[in-house]
């Protein structure tokens, strides 16, 4: 089973869940950003992943403005008020947890290769 936290506004969100069924998996599609977030989710999927919030923080979002001193529990809060505050795609998969972006990332969560001429939205290979 492959879950993709995914914003379908987001050029490498779509790119990755594309790549994710292209080698053949059926994920779990959540968008986050209507669904929103619960504050243990988000610990765990970071903790998983290996990153704080800081790390896991989308900083060209506008909201992010003004969160530059803010601590990991002032982060996590901004986080589930502003979904969108969070990078994205998160991908879970049998074979950990990862944030894929870039979307090359999310090859070594997939259970079965990619195909070689997989292209992205812009026509460039996925995997060089």
């Amino acid at each position: 089973m492959i879950l993709i936290y995914h914003n379908p506004e987001c050029g490498t969100s779509r790119n990755v869940l594309a790549a994710i069924r292209a080698s053949g998996a059926t994920p779990i599609v959540v968008e986050y950003l209507a669904e929103g977030w619960t504050k243990p989710q988000l610990q765990l999927l970071f903790t998983a992943a290996g990153l704080t919030a800081r790390r896991a923080l989308r900083t060209r979002a506008p909201e992010a403005e003004g969160l530059e001193n803010a601590g990991e529990a002032e982060l996590l809060d901004a986080m589930l008020r502003h979904p969108l505050l969070v990078e994205r795609p998160f991908v879970a998969s049998p074979k950990g947890v990862r944030l894929c972006r870039p979307a090359e990332r999310v090859a070594d969560l997939l259970e079965a290769p990619l195909p070689a001429d997989f292209r992205k939205e812009d026509g460039k290979l996925l995997l060089p």
